[in-house]
């Protein structure tokens, strides 16, 4: 098993629509894309990987063109956008994840790290262990670091003089991936923790995830449909988070916003910053107000109330 290759699907493109591209594969494939950049020839090279052989058909390579060409529609470069197939040693992906992923600090309430790295935390920091995998998900990508710094500063648990105080608020997460979010708002102190995705893949990692990180007891993550949340639910939440592509949080807006206790905050991510303007209007249309936001290459997130 340990020398078994892996097929690897990638796109060549520039630096700036890195992101834009990575997320495109992650979604067509429902798994982690990853990124590298050559400072030589100013290329990205974006890759998604398959234990088993994956033979591009031309329904696949059509549905990827027409992805770079709507994001080259949304005014960034795309570059090359050539479509390759190859095989790699697994040993080789598993190095090139350790150059790429290094740990984050979110405030000195949080700090997410691979499971190689040493650092070690801060006093009174929370610290979530996370190895980056075939799941969305790791906190290096802009939205899930927008959405963490939200988890961190909005209700979590905080320490004083070595005492945690009790956190008081609840959380949701919708479209878990790796369930990054969720693990963190646990070992934050949240006191009621939900979590789904509609991949049953996703599930099975944010899962483990969970259970590495042990707060598994703490934590429910199951699959779910974000098109079947119900308008009138039994259970609100203080925070929910939903890190999704732009026209599905506009198609399901109203069930997404039904889930929000009232007084309680709204985390929109994965939008890009040409779609984020219509994101805005349609969430506003429901009662909710734009409290916060923030841009990162082509990514633009918010906070709402």
């Amino acid at each position: 098993m340990k020398n078994k290759q892996l097929w690897r699907i990638s796109v060549s493109t520039t630096l700036e629509a890195e992101d834009a591209v990575a997320e495109l594969l992650g979604t067509i494939f429902n798994c982690n894309a990853s990124s590298y950049f050559n400072v030589e020839t100013q290329t990205s090279i974006i890759s998604v990987y398959f234990s088993e052989k994956w033979f591009l058909s031309r329904e696949v390579r059509e549905e990827i063109s027409a992805g770079l060409k709507r994001i080259k529609n949304c005014g960034l470069k795309i570059g090359a956008g050539k479509i390759k197939i190859s095989r790699v040693r697994r040993e080789d992906w598993a190095e090139s994840w350790k150059r790429h992923f290094k740990p984050i600090e979110i405030g000195g309430a949080l700090l997410v790290k691979p499971s190689w790295s040493k650092l070690r935390a801060r006093k009174h920091q929370a610290v979530v262990v996370l190895d980056p995998g075939l799941s969305f998900g790791t906190g290096q990508h802009p939205t899930t670091e927008f959405c963490l710094h939200q988890i961190c500063s909005v209700g979590a648990a905080r320490q004083q003089s070595s005492r945690r105080i009790e956190a008081t608020k609840s959380f949701l997460d919708i479209g878990t991936g790796s369930g990054i979010l969720a693990i963190s708002a646990a070992k934050l102190g949240y006191k009621l923790v939900r979590a789904f995705d509609f991949d049953p893949e996703a599930v099975r990692v944010a899962q483990a995830n969970a259970r590495a990180n042990n707060v598994h007891n703490k934590v429910q993550i199951k699959r779910g449909d974000v098109a079947k949340l119900p308008e009138k639910p039994k259970e609100q939440f203080d925070l929910v988070c939903a890190n999704l592509i732009s026209n599905l949080l506009m198609a399901e807006r109203s069930k997404i916003a039904a889930q929000l206790k009232s007084g309680g905050t709204l985390v929109l991510a994965g939008i890009l910053k040409a779609e984020f303007m219509e994101v805005q209007r349609g969430f506003e249309s429901l009662g909710l107000k734009l409290v916060s936001a923030r841009s990162k290459r082509e990514w633009r997130s918010g906070s709402f109330a």
